[in-house]
């Protein structure tokens, strides 16, 4: 999902070269000097320091869909966080009079209207937030860049707090801040799922943390490049100008820019890491007693989630003929072939 964007980086200019310092050593490039004159020049291909699948995995969790996301890991950490899903379970399995959520039975089903390719907007966001404010609460260390300190380039006139860089923002906090780019800008849910995931690869890929003192950019940063991959009519940059009335447009290029730079131009989302995010969302809205909404299902829900399983099983016969007529096709060229092999 998404588009991608390749480019040609320096060696030097890349963020996780001194990470991958160990490794390479373990590699080294063989020169012209250490090749003698009859074998000719030796080029050690990319694909040979290239770090294992199990490191990259665990370094890159937004680049693979098997490694478990970085906002999961820290909401586990976390006590209350704990505290509720025991709460959860008690109140599931052991006190059933205490109830609050709602079952399907017989007579009633309750349906979720999000589903992993529409979100429910406001769920998402919610969820989004609560991911961030888990990133700020559990973070590591306070490693921060100038272009995303608050401080040194304010989102509003208004003077920073002494105090900004050690208080922790609330959730609440969080959360207004990003439904009001959203509602603003118009954005989907699907883009807040993407935002997340350019979140965690700028950390992981600039080696920094997302604190007190930089959310609000990081976030801002990671808003605006979602929606241009993701929405076929993006916002421009000066439309979040009248946003955010008090930032200039120079500004936000220039922090664009940098995002970009730290991502290494890596903007491609796959579609098994988008699905893996939205589930994991999904997994933190339930630890922390944050339910997607559920619908009573209505007759004409009914009749329209028919029409949709009907249209999907006729794209997937489609397919299916498809798939067969290319397979008969090869079957006879290669048939074809032989036979014309005989004759010779």
């Amino acid at each position: 999902m998404g588009g991608s964007v390749s480019c040609c980086i320096s060696p030097g200019g890349s963020p996780k070269i001194h990470r991958r310092a160990v490794e390479l050593e373990e590699c080294p490039i063989t020169t012209t000097e250490d090749v003698s004159e009859d074998t000719g020049t030796y080029l050690q291909h990319i694909s040979d320091r290239e770090l294992p699948d199990e490191l990259a995995q665990e370094a890159n969790p937004s680049d693979h869909p098997r490694a478990s996301t970085l906002f999961l890991n820290k909401s586990q950490t976390d006590v209350s966080v704990r505290e509720k899903r025991k709460s959860n379970y008690m109140n599931h399995h052991m006190s059933p009079g205490l109830l609050t959520k709602k079952f399907s039975s017989c007579s009633t089903i309750f349906i979720d209207d999000s589903t992993v390719s529409q979100p429910n907007l406001k769920s998402t966001i919610k969820c989004v937030a609560f991911a961030i404010y888990y990133h700020i609460k559990n973070r590591d260390s306070n490693r921060s860049l100038d272009i995303f300190d608050e401080k040194k380039h304010p989102l509003t006139r208004d003077k920073v707090p002494d105090d900004y860089s050690v208080v922790d923002p609330e959730h609440k906090l969080i959360y207004r801040f990003i439904r009001t780019l959203f509602s603003s800008a118009q954005l989907t849910a699907e883009c807040a799922i993407v935002t997340l995931v350019y979140l965690e690869r700028l950390l992981t890929y600039a080696e920094m943390d997302i604190c007190p003192c930089n959310w609000k950019r990081i976030v801002l940063g990671a808003i605006l490049l979602a929606s241009k991959v993701w929405d076929d009519q993006a916002v421009w940059n000066v439309d979040y100008c009248q946003i955010l009335k008090d930032i200039t447009v120079e500004d936000m290029n220039e922090m664009e820019r940098h995002f970009l730079e730290l991502l290494q131009f890596n903007i491609n989302v796959p579609a098994s890491v988008y699905a893996k995010y939205y589930f994991d969302l999904r997994s933190l809205a339930d630890d922390n007693n944050l339910g997607f909404p559920l619908e009573q299902l209505s007759n004409k829900r009914a009749q329209k989630l028919e029409a949709i399983s009907r249209l999907c099983e006729d794209q997937y016969k489609d397919l299916s003929k498809a798939a067969v007529r290319r397979s008969v096709s090869v079957d006879n060229l290669v048939g074809f072939k032989n036979s014309q092999a005989v004759l010779s």
